[in-house]
């Protein structure tokens, strides 16, 4: 079974103090990277979230962003400093009114000087809303595995596909070989008969050659091997741990084969099941870039 990198959940809590919502994304990418977007009160605990996510999402490019709507009902987290707020207004005014300015905005400016909004210190961070912010983002994760499941099943059905595409064309190449090496046969002896002419040549010694020859363009190993690495991969596909790096390692080594297969072919009609194998084989590295 194998997982897709993309994946995304959801989850929402009522605290005490208002809403929370949790939502995790993730794409594709070689390693973990990860984003977090948090209300200030968390920020203390962000560390504990990168741990978790890391543990539990393994890889990919991953978004995890965490809102809090506030209730209506909210403590007033600010205090002022009335007399400092009048003393730097009356100054102002007196400024004011010695450039004959008017004074309509002096109430702001006085309320922004230095030390006349005061807050009520640092927010504290509840240990049992926090506790409540780690159970809602295990609901976001388990939405968010069940996606990637969802979506592994979908590319594991399509990867399929194209390996019994590669088999079945693999079929063709060796249905045709007996025929190519037939043919390589006759078309060296007939250029052979036709560049000596009445002249004559050694006949054993060209058999010789020609064994040489067609046992440098044979394609019984790597039809072995490539038989052999399709059989693997799917057994790795269907394996209850998803390893989209080690899928990519055998699709490498079904590339080399089906190359050289066709380096080796010397035939038009293989050539074309050749290019087929390959179209198929492109089609699979580029699902497993999506393989977790």
């Amino acid at each position: 079974m194998i997982k897709s990198m993309t994946g995304f959940g959801q989850a929402s809590a009522t605290l005490s103090g208002g809403t929370l919502t949790l939502e995790v994304k993730s794409l594709n990418s070689k390693f973990f990277d990860l984003s977090l977007r948090l209300p200030k009160k968390y920020n203390e605990k962000e560390l504990e979230l990168r741990n978790l996510l890391a543990e539990k999402v393994e890889r990919g490019k991953v978004s995890l962003n965490v809102e809090f709507q506030p209730g209506v009902r909210q403590e007033i987290r600010q205090q002022y400093n009335e007399e400092l707020f009048v003393s730097y207004y009356q100054e102002l005014k007196r400024l004011a009114d010695k450039v004959l300015a008017d004074h309509d905005s002096l109430f702001q400016l006085a309320l922004n000087s230095p030390d006349v909004i005061q807050s009520n210190g640092k927010e504290e961070l509840d240990p049992e809303e926090w506790q409540q912010v780690i159970r809602s983002l295990q609901d976001a994760l388990n939405q968010f595995e069940a996606f990637r499941i969802a979506e592994g099943r979908a590319l594991e059905e399509k990867i399929k596909s194209y390996i019994a595409n590669i088999r079945s064309n693999l079929i063709e190449v060796e249905a045709c070989d007996p025929k190519r090496i037939e043919k390589i046969r006759s078309r060296i002896k007939g250029n052979v008969t036709e560049f000596f002419g009445n002249e004559g040549f050694d006949a054993n010694r060209l058999e010789q050659e020609i064994i040489f020859y067609i046992e440098k363009l044979d394609i019984h190993e790597e039809r072995v091997r490539l038989k052999t690495h399709l059989d693997y991969f799917l057994t790795v596909l269907s394996e209850k741990i998803s390893n989209g790096k080690k899928l990519g390692f055998i699709a490498q080594e079904i590339g080399r084969e089906i190359n050289t297969i066709g380096s080796k072919a010397n035939d038009a009609d293989m050539q074309r099941y050749v290019v087929v194998m390959k179209e198929e084989l492109e089609k699979i590295k580029e699902q497993l870039n999506n393989v977790l």
